[in-house]
C-alpha cells in the first residue's frame, strides 16, 4: 500500500475540523442562551450528533420525555434544534398566539424538495407563494363554501351506509370508499362511486405511502446533514417518484381539462383551478399539485377517523347510547339525520370530539418552523427551532382531560348539555397552518356518524376484542383490521328505503 501524501492528509484534517467548527458555531448561534433566557430543557445527548430522534412510536416516546422535563422541551438532533411542545396550554400560547411566527416549515430535502419538486403545499415554506395557494384553497373550503358540499357528503355516507348493511366485516373499506369517493367528486367531479381498487386510487394512495415515509423521522438524513443531496445516486429514487405523481396529479387535470372543452364537466374545485389560474397566479404543476394534494389530504385521514369513531362506539357501549337517545329524540325513526340537524345533536359532536383526542387520527403534528425568538415563561424558543407540537402528549394532558384514557363525552358539554366553547383539541393542526380542508372533513364526519349511530347499535364481538391501540406508525394512523358487530336498530328494509329516498 503506497503511503498516504502527507498534504493530503493535512488538508483532510483541516476539513475536518472545520465541520465540527461550524456544527459547534451552528449549534451556538441555534440551540444556545438568547434574550438571556435558556432554551427549554431536555436531554442532553451527545456533543456532536445530539439526542437521536425517534424512528418508531415517535410520538409515544416523545410523551414520555414530556412527563420528565415538562410540557415544552428541547431535543438535539445533529445540528437541528427541536422543541417539543406536549402540554395543552403550552401549545395554546406558542402555537396559538406566536402562529405568525410559526407559520413556516422546516427545510425538507427529501419529501418537499424532491419528491414533491418543491410544490406540495403542506412542506411550503412561508412566503408569497403560500399565500397565493391559501387564497384558492380557502375560496373553495371556507365554511359558507363547504355547505355546497353538503349534498355530495349526504350520497355518499348513505351508500356507506347500505355498503356496510351488505357487507358488515368490510366497514374499513366501506370508509376508505366513502372517503374517496366523496373527495374525489368535490375535487375532479367523477360523480360514479369510487372503489379503492379504481386505478387512479390506487396511484395517488401510492403517492401518498411515499410521501408519509419521506416525512417520517429520521427516514432520510439528508434533511439532517443537507451535505448528502449531492453524493451522486443518494436522491434518484425520489426524483424519479417525483416525475411520476407529476404525471399522475397532471393527467387528472387534464381529463378535466378536455370535459371543459366538451362541455361535459362538473363544476368541481378542479374546474374552479382551470378558470381562476391567471386570477391567482398559480402554474400549472401548483394546480395539479394542490388538486392531487387535496385527495391525499382528505381521503386517507376522514377514512381513518371514521373507523375510529367505529371503534370508539363498539368499545364504549354507553356513550353510543347516549348519542343514539339525542338521534331518536331529534330525528326519529321516519328520517335519515340531516345537516339541518347538527346543531340539535350536540352529543353527536360531542363523541366526534373525544374520538379524535381519544384516538387522534395524526398523534403528532407537521414541524413548524420559527422565525424569531418566541419567549414563553423563562424560556426562549430560537428563531430556526423547528416545533413540532405531539397531538398524543396533548391530548393525554391531565391538567385539561382528566383521566385521559377514559372516553368521556361530557368533557365537551356543559352542565345544560350544550357544548362548551371554553376548550379545543387541535386535530387538523395549529395557527396559520391549520389543514384549510377542516371544514369539508368536519361535515363528512359529522354526517357518517350520525347515520352509522342512527342506523346501528354498534358492538365488540367477544370472539376477537379490538385492539385500541392497534394502529401504523405513519403519519396518519389507520387502524389494524377488526371486527364489530352492527345490529340494525330498525328493519333493515326501512334503512334501505329511507336511503334510497330523494333528498
Amino acid at each position: 500500500m503506497p503511503p498516504l501524501d502527507s498534504g493530503w492528509v493535512t488538508l483532510s484534517l483541516v476539513c475536518i475540523a472545520v465541520v465540527l467548527l461550524g456544527h459547534w458555531v451552528y449549534v451556538q448561534c441555534v440551540a444556545g442562551p438568547r434574550k438571556g433566557l435558556p432554551i427549554p430543557p431536555g436531554p442532553s445527548g451527545r456533543w456532536f450528533l445530539g439526542t437521536p430522534f425517534p424512528k418508531s412510536r415517535a410520538p409515544f416516546k416523545l410523551a414520555e420525555l414530556t412527563k420528565k422535563y415538562g410540557p415544552v422541551f428541547s431535543l438535539r438532533h445533529g445540528p437541528t434544534l427541536f422543541v417539543i411542545i406536549g402540554g395543552h396550554q403550552a401549545a395554546m400560547e406558542i402555537m396559538e398566539k406566536e402562529g405568525a411566527f410559526l407559520a413556516d416549515r422546516p427545510r425538507s430535502i427529501a419529501a418537499g424538495e424532491t419528491l414533491s419538486g418543491g410544490m406540495r403545499i403542506i412542506t411550503s415554506r412561508s412566503g408569497d407563494r403560500l399565500r397565493r395557494l391559501r387564497r384558492v384553497l380557502h375560496a373553495v373550503m371556507q365554511p359558507k363554501v363547504a355547505t355546497t358540499y353538503e349534498p355530495i357528503q349526504l350520497r355518499h355516507a348513505k351508500n356507506m351506509l347500505l355498503d356496510i348493511l351488505d357487507d358488515p366485516e368490510s366497514h374499513q373499506m366501506h370508509a376508505r370508499r366513502f372517503a374517496a369517493s366523496t373527495v374525489m367528486e368535490i375535487t375532479y367531479g367523477k360523480a360514479t362511486p369510487t372503489s379503492y381498487n379504481d386505478p387512479e386510487v390506487i396511484a395517488v394512495n401510492r403517492c401518498i405511502m411515499r410521501f408519509g415515509q419521506a416525512m417520517a423521522p429520521r427516514a432520510y438524513l439528508v434533511d439532517t446533514y443537507p451535505i448528502l443531496q449531492y453524493v451522486p445516486g443518494y436522491l434518484t429514487q425520489l426524483r424519479a417518484w417525483h416525475q411520476e405523481e407529476l404525471a399522475l396529479f397532471e393527467g387528472q387535470l387534464d381529463i378535466v381539462r378536455k370535459k371543459m372543452a366538451e362541455g361535459k364537466a362538473r363544476p368541481c374545485f378542479a374546474t374552479f383551478l382551470i378558470e381562476k389560474q391567471r386570477e391567482y397566479q398559480i402554474s400549472d404543476k401548483d394546480m395539479a399539485y394542490l388538486a392531487g394534494g387535496m385527495f391525499g389530504a382528505g381521503s386517507e385521514t376522514t377514512a381513518s377517523a371514521i373507523t375510529i369513531m367505529i371503534m370508539a362506539a363498539a368499545l364504549h357501549p354507553d356513550a353510543q347510547a347516549t348519542v343514539q337517545e339525542e338521534l331518536d329524540r331529534v330525528v326519529g325513526w321516519e328520517r335519515l339525520p340531516s345537516f339541518a340537524d347538527q346543531e340539535m345533536l350536540p352529543r353527536v359532536t360531542a363523541f366526534i370530539l373525544e374520538t379524535l383526542r381519544w384516538r387522534p387520527v395524526s398523534v403528532v403534528g407537521v414541524a413548524h418552523r420559527a422565525t424569531k425568538d418566541i419567549v414563553w415563561r423563562d424560556y426562549v424558543i430560537p428563531e430556526g427551532a423547528t416545533v413540532i407540537g405531539n397531538l398524543w402528549a396533548i391530548a393525554n394532558d391531565l391538567d385539561v382531560f382528566p383521566n385521559p384514557e377514559r372516553f368521556d363525552l361530557q368533557r365537551w358539554l356543559t352542565a345544560e348539555g350544550t357544548l362548551r366553547d371554553d376548550l379545543r383539541f387541535s386535530a387538523f393542526g395549529f395557527g396559520r397552518r391549520i389543514c384549510p380542508g377542516q371544514h369539508i372533513a368536519n361535515r363528512s364526519i359529522f354526517m357518517s356518524v350520525a347515520l352509522i349511530l342512527w342506523a346501528f347499535r354498534l358492538s365488540e364481538d367477544p370472539q376477537a376484542p379490538i385492539d385500541s391501540f392497534g394502529f401504523s406508525d405513519t403519519v396518519t394512523q389507520i387502524a389494524d383490521p377488526f371486527r364489530v358487530i352492527f345490529e340494525p336498530r330498525m328493519s333493515e328494509a326501512q334503512i334501505r328505503y329511507l336511503c334510497h329516498q330523494m333528498t
